[in-house]
């Protein structure tokens, strides 16, 4: 019996979702499970880093953010006056920085350790700073000054977002490598408080410089990824229509059911040619030498294995992977919309999912991340029946109204109990690793 475990948890998820659609709708079902599959992958990124090396990471919305970001400069519309204003200024200012910040590691390998070096480097940094801004500002107010209310950025290549998924993966896995180089010489704890800080900054950068995806305006229209239609197309189509009216079905409800099917379709492969390459990985000789060194660095390293660049490699692979979910969402939305990039959402909830499902096993990721991606999502249409039902039988009064209010919040509720009755009866995980 043991053996059909893994099928019977398998099966039971996806007997929530057939419910969902059977008691709700099919829409709400195919939306909350395209989201939840979009959470699988971010999963198994974590999955990557803290599951095969044993890196603890909560900077993961800082790559799912970047992700978003590459969609915008790969797909959005692009806008003339914008970079006519002040973009070639943006851009000069972006590349004085970087051979600032270019400069600034040559000096610190060239000068000898001590107080001199610090204080000259601390001087050079400020000057390259204020040349910086100088050079920067001039551009931002230009840009930003341009039509705000509709515009204000410099606008993207206005591509198919399906190239903006691997630009996405990309985009994360560089910033990745930065941050590895900083950060990934760090105890765990302070390892997780760098990434946390980095990412807040990322998120930071995105809700207030309006020049580059118009901050917290939000980005709207972007378009759909080949081949996804518009429902609006589709209401349209004799070809789609036919079929639909011998069926004796709504277009509306057809056109958006199909639409969350071709995302499904689309995630869904994505996901199981992930999960075929992690699993190729993990079970090579590179993956036994990354558990190798997760077990025990210094075994590790004394068997001659380069510990430190093979924690900065899982570390872009894994938020590569994040970027790649990241950049899947935002083309599926259709919008960016930066103050929605939240650690509840992005980081801790990605989290739970790996530890529920199982860390360290790619399945166990996939299968926390639905069980976990419909908990979150289902309960918020759920909890004001279940507590409408609880409630019933009181007066009203204050206490009634406080019991309702309160069910928005059953979701955090729920998510808690479920993390604490798996860690009390499977603290390795439904699915542990082998």
């Amino acid at each position: 019996m043991a053996q059909y475990r893994n099928l019977f948890l398998f099966a039971g998820v996806a007997l929530l979702f057939i419910l969902t659609g059977v008691f709700q709708s099919w829409n709400l079902s195919l939306n909350i499970l395209n989201l939840a599959l979009l959470s699988c992958i971010m999963a198994i990124g974590v999955n990557i880093q803290w599951g095969y090396a044993g890196l603890f990471s909560t900077g993961i919305v800082g790559s799912v953010a970047l992700g978003g970001l590459a969609v915008v400069l790969i797909s959005a519309k692009p806008v003339p006056a914008g970079w006519a204003a002040g973009g070639l200024q943006i851009v000069e200012a972006l590349l004085f920085a970087a051979l600032a910040i270019a400069f600034a590691t040559w000096l610190y390998r060239r000068l000898k350790p001590g107080t001199n070096r610090a204080l000259a480097l601390a001087l050079y940094l400020v000057v390259a700073f204020f040349i910086y801004r100088l050079l920067l500002d001039p551009g931002v107010i230009a840009v930003e000054s341009n039509n705000p209310a509709q515009d204000g950025n410099i606008g993207g290549l206005g591509l198919n977002s399906l190239v903006a998924w691997p630009v996405g993966a990309l985009m994360a896995a560089a910033a990745a490598w930065v941050i590895g180089k900083i950060a990934l010489g760090l105890r765990e704890d302070y390892l997780a408080i760098a990434t946390l800080g980095i990412a807040e900054i990322i998120v930071t950068v995105l809700r207030n410089e309006d020049w580059l995806a118009r901050g917290v305006k939000n980005l709207i229209d972007l378009p759909r990824p080949w081949p996804v239609p518009y429902e609006v197309d589709l209401q349209v189509n004799p070809t789609f229509l036919e079929p639909v009216a011998n069926a004796g079905l709504d277009p509306v409800t057809a056109s958006t059911i199909f639409v969350k099917l071709l995302y499904a379709f689309m995630f869904g492969l994505v996901l199981v040619l992930l999960v075929w390459g992690c699993e190729r990985a993990l079970n090579s000789p590179w993956g036994r030498t990354v558990r190798a060194i997760r077990d025990n660095e210094i075994s590790a390293a004394a068997m001659g294995k380069d510990v430190k660049f093979r924690h900065l490699q899982i570390f872009i692979i894994g938020s590569a992977v994040v970027g790649l979910a990241g950049a899947m969402l935002t083309s599926m939305e259709g919008q960016l919309t930066p103050p929605s990039y939240l650690p509840l959402r992005f980081t801790f909830l990605i989290w739970v999912m790996v530890i529920v499902g199982g860390s360290g096993n790619n399945w166990g990721s996939i299968l926390g991340g639905l069980l976990i991606g419909w908990l979150y999502l289902a309960v918020e249409f759920l909890g004001p029946q279940v507590m409408g039902a609880i409630t019933a039988g009181l007066p009203a009064g204050d206490l009634k109204d406080h019991l309702q209010d309160t069910a928005a919040h059953m979701r955090l509720l729920t998510l808690g109990v479920v993390l604490l009755l798996v860690m009390r009866f499977a603290p390795k995980g439904l699915i542990p690793e082998k």
